[in-house]
């Protein structure tokens, strides 16, 4: 597999953002960039008029990768940048580009006054079909975003990043989704926020008033279940600074509040091969929709 970090590109300006995303994640990996321009030709009623023939639309097709790509390498001085250009359903072609690729980039657009995204049948069909990382970025996103403010509470790209998140299960954690966040805690020289969710125990309510705490014990057992599951990792990787979050609640909730204050949010989507279809998960769903961060779906067993 080619160390190449691939890029969904239609022109849109969350596509743009998307690939200005990746041109600075290719940077900080050290990888080079590909533009991959998905369109598809002109019905042969169009192509026959006057004002949109085949070759003006052939024209402006190859024109968005070209601009991009150059844009990208002034903006990106060191970043190898190339593009290419497929026919098809955008859907299929951007989950065959990423069987080529390390980590796939597409866009979504902004959810006007949520501030979350709106991720249509394309990513989520391109999330739930690709085995490889895929990061959605929102309409918008600035490298600034992703940065903590300087001292005058500006904000600039260059201060730190703001922390990694990842959401974790710490009772059955997949390592290809561990070191997918602390691979990238890493290579941002920044905290990793590991957020575990979990319920009330459920003998809670039989308790109450007994002066027996099983609540506080509970969370005790679940922070200790998340610190075990983590040792080895923080062996690994002795230069990321580990912040374990373990706290009752919606797991999708906590991990939407803390996007606000990230860099990067890391989920991951269990693959399911079956006769009806791939799906992303609930809580990966709905991180996608509202997380006001850059979102990586990272695929495990």
């Amino acid at each position: 597999m080619a160390r190449t970090i691939t890029v969904g590109l239609d022109g849109s300006a969350e596509s743009l953002a998307a690939a200005e995303w990746a041109a600075r994640e290719a940077k900080l990996r050290g990888l080079p960039v590909k533009l991959v321009h998905v369109w598809q030709p002109v019905p042969e009623r169009m192509a026959q008029a006057s004002l949109l023939g085949a070759e003006t639309h052939q024209y402006w097709t190859e024109r968005i990768p070209r601009e991009a790509a150059e844009g990208l390498r002034l903006r990106h001085p060191g970043v190898e940048v190339s593009t290419e250009q497929r026919t098809g359903t955008r859907s299929d072609v951007l989950a065959e580009a990423a069987r080529d690729a390390e980590l796939l980039v597409i866009g979504s657009r902004a959810l006007s006054g949520l501030g979350g995204f709106l991720v249509g049948s394309v990513g989520q069909g391109v999330v739930a079909r690709t085995e490889v990382p895929v990061v959605l970025v929102r309409a918008g996103e600035q490298s600034a975003d992703e940065h903590a403010m300087d001292p005058a509470g500006v904000p600039s790209a260059a201060t730190a990043f703001r922390p990694v998140v990842l959401g974790l299960a710490a009772g059955s954690p997949d390592e290809a989704v561990v070191a997918f966040a602390f691979e990238e805690a890493r290579h941002r020289d920044t905290e990793l926020h590991v957020l575990q969710a979990w319920n009330q125990s459920p003998y809670s309510v039989y308790t109450m008033g007994s002066g027996f705490e099983p609540h506080e014990e509970f969370a005790r057992e679940k922070a200790a279940v998340l610190t075990e599951a983590l040792r080895a990792w923080r062996q690994k990787y002795p230069d990321v600074e580990v912040v374990e979050v373990s706290r009752p609640g919606s797991a999708a909730g906590l991990l939407i509040d803390a996007s606000r204050d990230a860099s990067l949010v890391v989920v991951g989507r269990r693959v399911r091969r079956n006769p009806f279809g791939a799906h992303i998960g609930a809580v990966t769903h709905a991180v996608l929709h509202h997380a006001t961060s850059p979102v990586a779906v990272v695929a495990h067993d």
